[in-house]
């Protein structure tokens, strides 16, 4: 049985070109998957969704969400808000 995401990636491309790949089948710990790859500067190379490769569209918004949250939490944490301050100042979900 296909994984139902799967997320190629290198972790500290600079020095490294072993592509790993993450499979899971909850669409929340794909999106946070996301979020550990951008935060800790790893290439993302593809996105699949049941065994296909996503349009280009399709993983930019996968990815916009984890920024979006990425950003949200930083936010957050830095000016101390809680969760409906941060969307009602600066627009991002935390």
């Amino acid at each position: 049985m296909t994984s139902k995401y799967s997320i190629d990636y290198t972790v500290m491309p600079q020095h490294n070109r072993r592509v790993l790949t993450h499979h899971t089948h909850d669409p929340v710990e794909a999106e946070e998957f996301l979020m550990h790859l951008l935060s800790s500067g790893s290439r993302i190379h593809e996105i699949r969704h049941d065994g296909v490769t996503l349009t280009p569209k399709q993983s930019d918004q996968m990815i916009k969400v984890a920024a979006e949250r990425i950003a949200g939490l930083m936010v957050r944490e830095s000016l101390s808000l809680d969760s409906a301050a941060t969307i009602h100042r600066f627009g991002f979900a935390a």
